[in-house]
Parts: structure tokens; C-alpha cells; sequence
């Protein structure tokens, strides 16, 4: 029997119930971001028909292609990589950009959202894995880096975003969710005007039960869903 997105969904959903369920949460927190790279418009909208509200892109160019022919309403959110030359194609566009990494791409939307009149809902990306090979902010400067954000117009910080480690042993992936709910406690500790720890944006395909224990408020999940990338 060939699944659909909305059994696909369902079956998500009961996963996401019985992890909170086993951390004493409430599964109603947790949102799920449907990551659709490489899906087109359609496998959007189908999505959004089974329930869906929001939805993640990766690359700025495949949304701006994709998007207007999605006529259904989402929450549109960028998760991946934002290069700073990209960042007026956006800006106004996204409910919430999941990867700011960095003062100066911070900057770029702050003077944008500016010039556009719009304030930009954003997470600060971070590094919890040491992984040369990803994105996102050093865990040693990310306090001192939430506080200079905060302090530019036209943004609010809303939470936190991070990739777990593309490794098999669970206790390492736990560990860096971990890292990312600490930092979380820390910066509320801090009390940082403009700064808000709403969302840990935590946990794909592979570990987000993993990251439901360790306090995920959003999974971002692509191919539980969809299934396999389209190519081609």
C-alpha cells in the first residue's frame, strides 16, 4: 500500500506524541516544520491539504521559484544557509529565518528590514556539534553574540536552531541537543532586551524523538514525510 503525506503525517504525529509523552511534555508544543528541498510546488500543497502549516526551504532560489505557486496559506520558514547577497530577495517574506549565523548576515537583514519596513523574526544558528563542516554560531561566543543582535533594529531573536551530528552514536546527537537547551537557559538567565527563547528548533528525520526529550520546540522534517529527495 502506497503511503501519502497524510498518513505520513499521521504516523509523525503519534511519534512526536509518544516521545513527549516519555519526557512529560505536552506535544502540542512541538511544531513540525515540513522541509520540502527538491519537492515542488504540488508536494507543497498537498502538505498544507494534510494539515500542515508550516513549511521549510533551504535555498533562497528554489523558494523564490516555488512559492508563488503555492496558493494554499503556510508559514513559510528558511532553514537553510542565507548568503548575505540574498538577503533583500526575502526579507518580508519568511514568518521566521531559522539560520542567522552571524553578526554580519544579522546586519544585512536588520538594514533591510529597515529599508523595507518590516521586522524580522529570526533563530540564531549554532554550531553544538564543533562540526567543521556546518554552519552556525561557536557555542563559546553565542551569549556575547545574542546580545549584539538583540541589539540591532528591525530583528527579534525568537529561540534557538541547531544541527544534530550526522553520527550513530545517540548519546553524542543527545548531547548536542543538550548543549542548545543550556545555552537556551542561559541567555534567559541573562535577560536580554528584544531576546526571546520561544523555540529550540532541534531535531530532523533521523533523531527528533531524540530531540524531543531534549526540549525541541520544532522539528524540521523532510523525508519522514515526503519521502526520498526528487532529482532531476
Amino acid at each position: 500500500m502506497t503511503m501519502t503525506i497524510k498518513d505520513n503525517l499521521e504516523r509523525v504525529r503519534e511519534r512526536i506524541a509518544q516521545a513527549a509523552a516519555r519526557a512529560g511534555r505536552d506535544p502540542a508544543a512541538i511544531t513540525i516544520v515540513a522541509v520540502t528541498k527538491t519537492h515542488g510546488p504540488e508536494v507543497v500543497t498537498a502538505a498544507i491539504e494534510a494539515g500542515i502549516q508550516d513549511v521549510g526551504e533551504n535555498k533562497v532560489q528554489e523558494f523564490l521559484a516555488k512559492a508563488p505557486a503555492v496558493k494554499l496559506p503556510c508559514r513559510w520558514h528558511l532553514v537553510g544557509h542565507l548568503q548575505t547577497n540574498k538577503v533583500a530577495k526575502v526579507i518580508g517574506r519568511f514568518a521566521l529565518v531559522q539560520s542567522v549565523d552571524s553578526l554580519r548576515l544579522a546586519e544585512h537583514l536588520s538594514r533591510s528590514g529597515a529599508t523595507a519596513g518590516v521586522t524580522t523574526d529570526i533563530l540564531l544558528e549554532v554550531n553544538t556539534s564543533g562540526e567543521g563542516s556546518k554552519f552556525g554560531l561557536p557555542l563559546e561566543g553565542a551569549l556575547t553574540m545574542c546580545s549584539l543582535v538583540a541589539g540591532l533594529p528591525n530583528l527579534r531573536i525568537r529561540g534557538l536552531m541547531t544541527v544534530g551530528p550526522l553520527v550513530s552514536d545517540l548519546g553524542s546527537v543527545a548531547a548536542a541537543f543538550t548543549q542548545l537547551r543550556s545555552l537556551k537557559e542561559r541567555i534567559e538567565a541573562a535577560r536580554i532586551e528584544n531576546v526571546s527563547m520561544e523555540h529550540l528548533s532541534m531535531g530532523m528525520t533521523d533523531d527528533f524523538e531524540i530531540a524531543i526529550a531534549e526540549g525541541s520546540t520544532m522539528v524540521r522534517l523532510g523525508r519522514v514525510l515526503f519521502g526520498e529527495r526528487e532529482t532531476g
